[in-house]
């Protein structure tokens, strides 16, 4: 019996041995599948944070494009209202001049656009009120100098300053509104010149 027990023995050992392979291998096994896991979940993390940290860069580069954006478009509205009240400051001191320089503005206003042929020059009816006594000599020597004539009309226009030509019936408005809204592009230019 000894003989049977020493089998039974060795074949428990080889089961023993063979189920400590078993569960050393499936432990080694284990523990791979886990270090696998805890390398792919390190990497995730750590492609997570880089994705998380990409975008937040992306994120904040958008917000100062967007910052810098604004406080340029900030700065240009601040320059267009300064160049405006410029630009309305000059009409204003302009358009209130004492008579004799008014119209003396007025005459060479006159000389760039007199044309060649008969016309007549229409005023308000607040500077036909005031105008010089030798206003209507004035403008027509500059007319005849440009090989026209030009008489001073006795009829108001609906202006508020500046001046009418009427040429066969075409008018061209040199009132300082038109003349000021003409030269709008090169008046705000200069105007930003001199201030930036």
């Amino acid at each position: 019996m000894a003989g049977i027990d020493n089998i039974i023995n060795e074949i428990l050992q080889e089961a023993k041995d063979k189920a400590q392979s078993l569960l050393d291998a499936a432990k080694a096994e284990a523990d791979g599948a886990y270090a696998k896991a805890n390398a792919e979940c390190a990497d995730f993390k750590e492609g997570a944070l880089e994705k998380i940290e990409r975008d937040r860069a992306i994120y904040q580069e958008r917000l100062n494009s967007q910052k810098e954006m604004r406080r340029r478009q900030a700065a240009l509205k601040t320059k267009q209202e300064i160049i405006e009240e410029v630009i309305q400051a000059a009409y204003k001191k302009l358009a209130g001049q004492d008579d004799a320089a008014y119209f003396a503005m007025l005459l060479k206003l006159t000389e760039e656009h007199a044309q060649k042929g008969a016309g007549e020059m229409l005023l308000s009816g607040k500077d036909l009120a005031r105008v010089p006594a030798d206003f209507a000599d004035q403008i027509s020597a500059v007319a005849q100098k440009k090989g026209g004539s030009l008489r001073l009309s006795d009829q108001a226009a609906d202006i508020e300053n500046g001046f009418i030509l009427r040429y066969s019936g075409i008018d061209e408005n040199c009132t300082l509104t038109a003349l000021f809204a003409e030269k709008t592009d090169e008046l705000s230019d200069r105007v930003h010149e001199v201030l930036w």
